[in-house]
């Protein structure tokens, strides 16, 4: 049987936090969701000037990333690189801005930050992520 780490509540928090300090410095305006590795919301949170529509677009970039395991911007590079096929494929955002959280080499969860350029959200993204 397998072992592996899971986000506390507190470690969530801290994930926000960070990502949202990272944003603010940059006074981009940005939606930033946490799942588990299922894809399940942990938080959300959508900051104060942010359009509506980019809180669905982190949880799903989030989703993703947790469900691929991996880095949200590889569907971006692969439907960019002619594989069109993963625009409709099921639970997926080709959109950059989703990141895998890798503990002892398993996803244990993802972040997802949508509300500025793609590079500018996966920079937030892995802030939070750091701050672990």
């Amino acid at each position: 049987m397998q072992r592996k780490a899971v986000l506390e509540q507190a470690d969530v928090t801290r994930i926000l936090a960070a990502a949202r300090d990272e944003a603010q410095r940059n006074q981009w305006k940005v939606s930033i969701a946490v799942v588990d590795d299922g894809g399940h919301p942990l938080a959300l949170e959508r900051l104060d000037g942010c359009a509506p529509i980019a809180a669905y677009i982190a949880t799903e970039k989030a989703r993703s990333a947790a469900l691929g395991r991996r880095d949200t911007k590889g569907y971006e590079e692969m439907v960019n690189g002619g594989r069109t096929a993963f625009v409709s494929a099921p639970l997926l955002t080709s959109l950059e801005g989703g990141l895998p959280v890798v503990v002892d080499g398993q996803v244990i969860a993802a972040v997802g930050v949508s509300g500025v350029k793609a590079e500018q959200d996966a920079q937030v993204a892995a802030a939070g992520i750091a701050a672990l």
